[in-house]
């Protein structure tokens, strides 16, 4: 493993003059604010606004499904609908932090690597919302369990925990109108789609591949 991160770390190196990094919308990022009931976690949630990355670029409708796995991981379908209309998913599986009250999960996109940091930061009690992201304060998706959900109680609950709401955009193609704020995050979303190539995405990667073990 420690072969492994030295290698991605000079490969990350020759990245670096390639591709910024995503903002980040929070200098310091929470902990979260209560324990998670798996039971009650499990089943689809819908993203009603994100920051956008660039494994999300061009994505709108997007879903999660959560299920349990006979192993005691949790099983991972991400979801979401491209312009042309074909559907676009990806598999993980997520272990359980110890000690987090299930609130924080190591995610896994391939082979036996969790570098993704997954942070239930806050959750309605009856669970029709969630707001996750991770310790970098790059990565934040607000969640319901309607996709129709209105959108505006859960950026100011993102506000409250320190998130810069300007940089989210939304997550669906139809609904509410989310402002002037989200209209510009989707006009950098969409610049951002037009330049984006490989090596970032590479880039993006070995990031977060360094950042957790």
């Amino acid at each position: 493993m420690a072969r492994l991160k030295r290698c991605a770390a000079m490969a990350l190196g020759l990245l670096l003059a390639g591709c910024a990094s995503p903002p980040r919308g929070n200098l310091a990022v929470p902990e979260p604010a209560k324990p998670v009931d798996l039971t009650s976690y499990l089943g689809t949630w819908y993203e009603i606004a994100r920051y956008d990355q660039r494994f999300e670029k061009g994505c709108v409708d997007a879903s999660a499904l959560y299920t349990l796995r006979p192993d005691g991981k949790l099983g991972i379908l991400n979801s979401c609908r491209l312009a042309d209309g074909t559907i676009k998913s990806a598999r993980a599986r997520g272990k359980i932090v110890p000690g987090s009250g299930n609130a924080k999960l190591k995610v896994s996109f391939f082979g036996p690597f969790y570098f993704g940091n997954y942070w239930v930061l806050d959750h309605a009690d009856d669970y029709s919302w969630s707001i996750v992201g991770d310790p970098s304060g790059r990565y934040l998706w607000l969640l319901a369990r309607s996709p129709d959900a209105a959108p505006e109680p859960l950026y100011e609950r993102a506000k409250q925990l320190g998130y810069d709401t300007s940089l989210l955009i939304p997550g669906r193609r139809r609904g509410a109108d989310f402002g002037a704020a989200s209209v510009r995050g989707l006009r950098r979303a969409l610049a951002d789609l037009k330049n984006a190539d490989l090596a970032c995405q590479r880039k993006i990667l070995l990031e977060r591949l360094l950042e957790g073990h």
